[in-house]
């Protein structure tokens, strides 16, 4: 296998690896870019690399490559395969709109959102069927937390809470 170095490098270039290198806040990322700056800054060829980031030679030579073949977006990594999200946008927009409501006000006839009643309100609006997982990995994309709900007792007597502080007095005593 001959040693790959990378030598020439403008330097516009040169400050975008600089930049990449300092603000990614993904390791393989971080360690791709490093591999590159080693080989443009330090003049090494790609073993010596692979003891420094701890990869094998022949994954260094494959990142250098990939960098004199695509620049700065082949250290990204490629997309990968697989059915794409059944969420759309038009999806979490509503989840968004719902949640942000009374069930009651919806037309519902509770007045608490659950994970499963919201799964099966948005199954109805939308016709797309998420777990009450999936509605809770979409909620908290959007930083919302579904809590459990706060049970009051109260009673439209005028005199409950009078009464109830007079029950709680006689329990002390």
């Amino acid at each position: 296998m001959q040693a790959l170095m990378i030598t020439n490098l403008t330097p516009p270039a040169h400050q975008d690896l600089v930049d990449l290198y300092q603000t990614t806040k993904l390791p393989r990322i971080r360690t791709r870019t490093q591999m590159i700056l080693l080989s443009v800054e330090q003049a090494l060829k790609a073993p010596q690399i692979a003891l420094i980031v701890r990869e094998s030679e022949r994954t260094v030579q494959r990142w250098l490559k990939r960098y004199q073949a695509e620049g700065i977006n082949g250290l990204q990594d490629a997309p990968k395969s697989g059915k794409p999200s059944k969420v759309s946008l038009a999806y979490r927009q509503q989840l968004l709109s719902s949640v942000r409501q009374r069930p009651r006000s919806l037309g519902l006839e509770f007045s608490l959102w659950t994970l499963a009643r919201l799964a099966d309100y948005l199954a109805e609006q939308t016709g797309i069927r998420l777990s009450e997982e999936g509605v809770r990995l979409q909620l908290k994309a959007m930083e919302i937390v579904l809590s459990r709900p706060q049970h009051k007792i109260s009673s439209p007597d005028p005199d409950y809470l009078l009464k109830k502080r007079r029950l709680k007095a006689k329990e002390t005593i």
